[in-house]
């Protein structure tokens, strides 16, 4: 487990998934300013990692199609501490192997379906940045932010012009 230390005041992380090779512009920029990055998966080259490692410390899980040599090292799951908050990141929400509310877990990060959404279940925030990589059918293009302040935790998706 990671844990985040904070200069006071709130913490804002920036939350991308399913980028697969492509990090674009408009994410980097809109990555800019955050105090940590979470990778949730299909990451796709590991120079994507390298390259958001220069905005802010950067976590990540594996994707299911993270399949090369370099992605081996990437747990499939993680659990990061931010402030009272503990964060479960995995690629695919179907499966999860924990309950969430059980387990303590203030927040649930998941990719996969490339569909941004935030949804509280059981006092448990669940956000899916969606893939902010190549386009997907008609889905959006976006990342998201968690902002932690003191006690509490918010999401927010942001779609990308692109």
């Amino acid at each position: 487990m990671t844990s985040v230390h904070d200069r006071k005041g709130g913490i804002r992380i920036g939350v991308i998934s399913d980028t697969h090779g492509l990090l674009r512009s408009e994410a980097v920029d809109a990555m800019e300013g955050v105090e940590l990055i979470i990778h949730a998966g299909d990451i796709g080259r590991d120079m994507i990692l390298d390259d958001l490692k220069s905005i802010a410390p950067v976590v990540a899980v594996r994707g299911n199609m993270d399949n090369d040599a370099w992605a081996c090292r990437l747990p499939v799951n993680d659990t990061y501490q931010v402030r009272d908050h503990l964060i479960y990141v995995i690629h695919d929400l179907n499966r999860i192997d924990l309950d969430p509310c059980a387990a303590g877990v203030s927040v649930v990060i998941s990719g996969h379906s490339h569909k941004p959404s935030v949804k509280t279940r059981d006092g448990v925030l669940y956000l899916n940045p969606g893939s902010a990589g190549p386009r997907r059918f008609k889905l959006p293009v976006s990342v998201a932010f968690l902002h932690v302040n003191g006690t509490s935790v918010k999401a927010e998706i942001v779609q990308l012009n692109v």
